[in-house]
């Protein structure tokens, strides 16, 4: 998978937003257990799509590609608690929400198309 895949972009900008989320979460709420969380597993998702990149093989490719969407979704967990704790506003839940869907949803598809491929 190239640097420059779709995925991979979204990915990385995801990723910003998770951070820029976290120093939000932290020097504006003073909140640091839920907002750990959110950047440990919102950051992983484009870390290990770059591995795949370097899989080893098939079964490594689509293995790594698993995990992230195990990320993707746990992401998406941290996000359902910061906004029904009222540490994020709806409408920055919507927006940032919607992007985890949409890495949920690419990653579902390439996992999908993958399987089918072996």
């Amino acid at each position: 998978m190239k640097n420059d895949s779709v995925i991979n972009r979204k990915a990385t900008e995801f990723a910003l937003r998770i951070i820029k989320a976290y120093q939000f979460l932290t020097t504006e709420k003073n909140e640091y257990v839920m907002s750990k969380q959110l950047l440990r597993s919102g950051t992983a998702i484009g870390a290990l799509i770059r591995e795949v990149e370097f899989a080893e093989s098939k079964n490594d490719f689509a293995h790594k590609l698993r995990i992230a969407l195990k990320e993707a979704n746990e992401t998406d967990y941290w996000l359902l608690l910061l906004s029904e704790s009222n540490y994020i506003e709806k409408t920055a839940y919507d927006s940032i929400q919607s992007d985890c869907i949409e890495l949920i949803k690419l990653l579902v598809s390439i996992i999908k198309t993958a399987k089918s491929n072996s």
